[in-house]
């Protein structure tokens, strides 16, 4: 596979480590910025939903500028963002900074995923697409353990200067390794959403924005079901997350894999029924650690094995509108997200933390239905191959 997608994929660390790293040190942002935990905690809230709604409309905005040079300026933009964080006098600024990276970020992640489609081999394009999102499910791995540890060492601003550093080492290596890649002809903004009027693609978008509802139900509340449901101690809560990091960075690169040799279609549905059940079954499993540390595994492998294969599929469904799909999907992404987070703390706070996995589960049946729905309707660029599900 071309050597250059990796250097896209550190770019797509980068981008995932920012998002992620302010989690593990909120308790010491709030405390030196005299503000609550929980309004602190709008600087992730607020960070997601700008990283939803920036991504589309900023691709859409440059749309005739070369891909290259674009990413560069992007990343000089989110370069500014961490910058301003890192030096933030107040909690405003601080916000001001965050949605600084969060609407520059929101676009090298869709930069990265379209360059590495088009600089890939059509055989690999699937497998290019996972490698970038095993760079940003590295950052679940090292994202809040190097915010932990740098901001416990040096307080919560040194982790934003170091992603500046690492944001100018992304910059040179793109600089001098990437080669010009020309803008795809221009698609009017409403005309680019007027794709989502079709069936078939509103469908699959609605395939993400579910399947990371599912996703998140449990996820956004892991340690303390971990601690609920297990009863385990807070170094093996910090193991548990380790191992369910190295498994969806391992999940990224086996879904892009799959989605090669199975087709876009066949893995998706194969996927999400995988993950639906793995859902229903992690509650069944909670009496024995070491059993649910393998039921663990398949669950964060399967919750990045499937984007590999939707991004995919969205390219072969509206190959006149790929580039916004994909930046549409990404925003999808973000949305189930926060509807993830939402509903968890619904289900927490008028039942209990054990049912998250199964109200999760649900959600996940729905994005399987929707898959099935996209699926069966008619491409009206080209006819898809029948699936028989």
């Amino acid at each position: 596979m071309n050597m250059k997608i990796y250097i896209l994929a550190i770019a797509a660390f980068v981008v995932g480590t920012v998002e992620l790293i302010i989690g593990g040190i909120l308790d010491i942002v709030a405390e030196d910025l005299h503000v609550s935990i929980s309004t602190a905690g709008w600087l992730i809230t607020l960070f997601s939903v700008v990283f939803a709604l920036s991504a589309p409309v900023l691709q859409a905005m440059t749309a005739n500028v070369e891909r290259k040079e674009l990413l560069l300026w992007t990343l000089a933009v989110f370069f500014v963002g961490n910058a301003i964080s890192s030096l933030s006098p107040s909690y405003w600024i601080l916000m001001l900074g965050r949605m600084l990276s969060a609407s520059s970020g929101s676009l090298i992640i869709v930069l990265s995923i379209t360059i590495a489609s088009s600089i890939a081999q059509e055989e690999f394009r699937a497998r290019a697409i996972g490698t970038i999102f095993m760079g940003v499910s590295g950052s679940l791995v090292l994202g809040v353990p190097i915010g932990l540890v740098i901001g416990n060492a040096f307080g919560w601003r040194a982790p934003f200067i170091f992603i500046s550093v690492l944001t100018l080492a992304s910059m040179v290596a793109i600089y001098a390794f990437l080669p010009k890649i020309p803008p795809r002809p221009t698609i009017p903004l409403r005309q680019q959403l007027a794709t989502l009027k079709k069936p078939k693609i509103i469908s699959a978008q609605f395939t993400s924005v579910f399947m990371l509802t599912g996703h998140l139900t449990l996820y956004a509340y892991f340690t303390p079901f971990l601690k609920t449901a297990l009863n385990v101690s807070s170094v093996w809560v910090s193991f548990i997350y380790f191992v369910f990091g190295l498994s969806a960075v391992c999940g990224g690169g086996i879904g892009g894999w799959v989605a090669d040799k199975w087709g876009s279609t066949r893995s998706i549905l194969s996927i999400i029924a995988a993950f639906a059940a793995v859902m229903f079954l992690i509650p069944a499993v909670t009496s024995s650690l070491y059993l649910f540390l393998i039921v663990m595994v398949l669950w964060s492998m399967l919750s990045w094995a499937i984007t590999p294969a939707q991004q995919n599929y969205l390219i072969e469904s509206a190959p006149e509108s790929y580039e916004i799909q994909q930046g549409l999907n990404t925003s999808a992404l973000h949305l189930g997200i926060a509807l993830g987070s939402a509903v968890g703390g619904m289900v927490i706070t008028h039942a209990s933390v054990l049912s998250t996995p199964w109200v999760g589960g649900i959600f996940v049946l729905i994005s399987f239905m929707c898959a099935v729905f996209s699926i069966s309707r008619p491409s009206a660029v080209q006819p898809q191959p029948t699936i028989t599900v």
